[in-house]
Order: C-alpha cells, then sequence, then structure tokens
C-alpha cells in the first residue's frame, strides 16, 4: 500500500533510509538527515511511504528544485529508499509512479532526479544537456517535464541536502 507520511512514521522512515542506503555504492549517508531537513524546512513537497502488514518497506522524498533560467514549479525527486529485503520486487517502481502522480495533482511542471540512468529512464527521465545540476555527469542528471518546455540552466536543489553526517 502507498500512502502519504505520518507524523507517527517519522522514526520508522529513518531508520528505512538508513537501512536502504547501508551498502549502497555513491551515497554520503546522509539521506536520512536530507529527508529530515527537507521535513523541518516544510519543503517535503511529497513523501510517501510503502506500507506492507503495517511495516514500512519504502519512502520517497520530493522537494522544489530551483532553475537558474527562473523556470518554477520544478522538483527534486529523491532520496526513494527501499528496505533492503524488498528492493527488486517492484515497491520502488511504485513509489515513482505515484509520486509522479502526486506531482501532476501539484501543477508541477515538472521533475528532475539524480542517479542511475537505465532505472529512471523507465519513468520517461531523460538527460538534457541544457539543464544541468554543476557537479555532476550529465547522464545521472535526468528531467521529465510536464509540459512541452523543458527549462535551460543550471538546477540547485534545497539547502537540506547539503547537510553533513555527524
Amino acid at each position: 500500500m502507498i500512502r502519504r507520511e505520518l507524523q507517527s512514521d517519522v522514526a520508522a522512515i529513518d531508520a528505512l533510509i538508513v537501512s536502504a542506503f547501508l551498502h549502497a555504492p555513491h551515497t554520503s549517508h546522509t539521506e536520512q538527515l536530507i529527508v529530515k531537513a527537507l521535513r523541518e524546512a516544510k519543503q517535503l513537497s511529497v513523501s510517501l511511504v510503502a506500507e506492507n502488514k503495517g511495516d514500512l518497506v519504502g519512502q520517497v522524498a520530493v522537494s522544489p528544485v530551483s532553475i537558474s533560467d527562473g523556470t518554477e514549479h520544478w522538483y527534486g525527486l529523491g532520496p526513494i529508499s527501499v528496505a533492503p529485503e524488498w528492493q527488486r520486487q517492484g515497491v520502488g517502481s511504485a513509489l515513482m509512479g505515484q509520486a509522479l502522480t502526486e506531482l501532476k495533482k501539484l501543477d508541477a511542471a515538472g521533475c528532475v532526479v539524480l542517479g542511475e540512468p537505465q532505472y529512471y529512464g523507465r519513468f520517461g527521465f531523460k538527460s538534457d544537456p541544457e539543464l544541468v545540476l554543476p557537479g555532476v555527469p550529465p547522464e545521472y542528471f535526468q528531467a521529465l517535464s510536464f509540459t512541452a518546455r523543458v527549462p535551460v540552466g543550471s538546477v540547485a536543489y534545497h539547502e537540506a541536502f547539503d547537510c553533513k553526517g555527524t
């Protein structure tokens, strides 16, 4: 079952994120801190959880991004977390699909994601040489426009993404 996060889910979400990224490559192990900081800054536009028999098995966070050309209503998807024992069973795909549906309900113009091109490409994300995240290999930064226009410029995530582990 996919649903919006509840206040009572916060501790379980933190633990889930830690376990999901524990052995992942390309991680700073600050994903749970990012989600917490986004929540505290009221910048967690969408936070969905996947639940199975009362246990949280996945979570996805979506927050606003800014684009240097001034385009508004774009969001960044991530982190997306799935408990290790539930990975490769469709939980992440279900969370992705529902997150994109929720963004459309918010009248989002589009969404960006930093991640594996083959995985996110399945959902329509594509890299665009004119929309960049500085310091990141371009093939790993992808966009999905819900309109005919893709912005041109540099994307900046909320400052919560700059948090450092303790």
